[in-house]
């Protein structure tokens, strides 16, 4: 009978091995709806981002512009398409392939008992290489971005045709870019794309079009970023403990795939593991490689781990995060101002649109300066420079969403019109108002609400004034970015102070040394 046994258990094995059960994965039962694409924050692509725009707790709405209204005027904050991992992104990279590589040499010592386990492994993981490896550069801008803003280009020329109806001139369509490579790559795809058959060059017809650029160390309007010495201080102070909020999810995934695969993987390995599968997702169009890693709990909690990561040091988490922007809210509104004066005074021609091409760190902060993606409530707490709460975890529903704030070539378009007074709703458009100019703003295309402005898509131009841009003025860029001198110095001068204090106790000790020594000295020669 013990023979008999010993006998049966490789047929169970087999059994075990080749059932439909143990083959499933993680994903497989009651998740066929659940798609991972959706869920990769700030690394999605563009055209993924505007299909679950809807699905971000009512921020966007269906609107009709008035009767009788006309564009005047078109601002547009972009950040840059689909790009490749930056190099240190791809370093990253490299060591979990390293990483891998000895974690399964571990496995190939196990004995018989255990090779069910080695089963459980999925087969793209034996023998796995990073498909940038031996890139020794990065973050330039793929194909897929391209196309992005090739077609958006195209996009806003059919949406506003009686603004992009005059010939070309840099002065009445301004192009600006940040001198990083992949974000001015952006701003001749999308040219490409706004002037498509306007030029005579080649079979597409074609034209060539200005794109400026500032240094980068002066750019205060698109990386202000980069310039803003407080952002700095805050950012280094704050990413550890944005890593602390973040292990104890990292912890619990990290626990939950050691137990079902049998490796030991740490917390850095299932972090190296999230990057992959949105770089896998979002740039080589496959989930079923680290992305199946997850299940979709799993996924979803780990998006929402950049989300905070995203909502703390770039967005809403600190006042100085926004206010950092105010040198490009400043020529956003400066913009509109001069178009209206130009209207006013019956100007042909005037600059119809300024288009800007940047970064998250660029788009997110302006997001905040415009109170998108916040209620009434939360709208007048950052007014008055009051904390908000953390995104919620999942499975609550929030707002702040970097596939939605933030995706690849993610947009805010901050549309003027002029309206007549003639129109059929002249009285519920205008009310007591005196101004014949109404701004709307678009998200990533698509009309969103302003808190600023009693929660509606289209609004007076003296309320977008007076309730969004205004309480912003207040604060300079100098105020908010520089480090303050009076500050610093009492702080210099209190480190002198110790310093001088520690120096003289040092002396005051040597020289008492120095005494002792003569006095010991003195007192043997008696």
């Amino acid at each position: 009978m013990v023979t008999a046994t010993r006998r049966s258990i490789p047929l169970l094995l087999l059994l075990l091995l080749f059932s439909p059960w143990f083959f499933s994965s993680p994903n497989a039962t009651g998740e066929e709806a659940f798609d991972v694409r959706h869920h990769l924050s700030t690394v999605t692509r563009y055209d993924t981002a505007r299909n679950v725009a809807n699905d971000n707790g009512g921020a966007f709405v269906v609107s009709t512009v008035p009767d009788g209204c006309h564009v005047v005027h078109l601002n547009l904050v972009a950040r840059h398409g689909t790009r490749s991992p930056t190099k240190k992104r791809i370093g990253e990279l490299d060591q979990l392939e390293i990483r891998l590589h000895n974690l399964l040499k571990e496995v190939k010592g196990m004995s018989e008992q255990n090779m069910l386990y080695v089963q459980k492994f999925p087969p793209w993981l034996w023998g796995w290489q990073s498909p940038w490896k031996g890139r020794q550069k990065g973050g330039e801008l793929l194909s897929q971005g391209e196309d992005e803003l090739y077609h958006l280009g195209i996009r806003i020329r059919e949406k506003f045709p009686e603004l992009f109806d005059e010939e070309y001139h840099p002065d009445v369509f301004s192009i600006r870019a940040t001198q990083v490579p992949r974000a001015s790559a952006s701003a001749v795809a999308f040219g490409m794309g706004l002037f498509a058959g306007k030029g005579s060059l080649g079979p597409g017809r074609h034209r060539s079009f200005a794109v400026i650029s500032e240094s980068r160390a002066s750019d205060i309007c698109l990386r202000f970023f980069d310039t803003c010495e407080t952002y700095e201080e805050f950012r280094k102070s704050q990413e550890p403990a944005v890593d602390k909020l973040k292990e104890p999810i990292l912890d619990e995934i990290t626990s939950a795939l050691t137990s079902r695969y049998q490796l030991n993987f740490t917390r850095h390995d299932i972090a190296s593991l999230w990057f992959l599968c949105k770089q896998e997702a979002s740039l080589l169009d496959t989930s079923t490689q680290a992305c199946a890693l997850f299940n979709s709990y799993e996924v979803s909690l780990l998006e929402w781990t950049d989300d905070l990561e995203g909502f703390i040091l770039k967005g809403y988490g600190q006042a100085v995060n926004y206010r950092m922007g105010i040198p490009l809210l400043q020529d956003v509104f400066q913009s509109m101002e001069e178009a209206i004066v130009a209207k006013e005074e019956n100007k042909k021609t005037y600059e119809k649109a300024r288009l800007r091409f940047a970064h998250a760190e660029t788009v997110v902060p302006f997001t905040c300066l415009l109170g998108l993606f916040l209620d009434g409530s939360e709208f007048e707490q950052i007014q008055h420079e009051k904390p908000l709460d953390l995104p919620p975890k999942p499975p609550k529903k929030r707002n702040w969403r970097g596939n939605v704030v933030a995706p690849f070539a993610g947009n805010n378009m901050l549309v003027l019109y002029g309206c007549s007074r003639n129109n059929t709703n002249g009285s519920s458009l205008f009310g007591k108002r005196t101004s014949n100019y109404f701004v709307q703003v678009l998200h990533n295309e698509v009309p969103v609400k302003m808190p600023g402005c009693d929660s509606r898509d289209f609004c007076p131009f003296e309320d977008f004034k007076e309730k969004v841009v205004n309480p912003h003025l207040k604060h300079g860029f100098e105020s908010v970015c520089k480090v303050n001198l009076e500050y610093a110095a009492s702080k210099l001068q209190s480190k002198s102070w110790l310093l001088s204090r520690k120096l003289s106790r040092f002396f005051h000790w040597l020289f008492f040394l120095e005494d002792s020594k003569v006095h010991t000295h003195n007192h043997e020669e008696l």
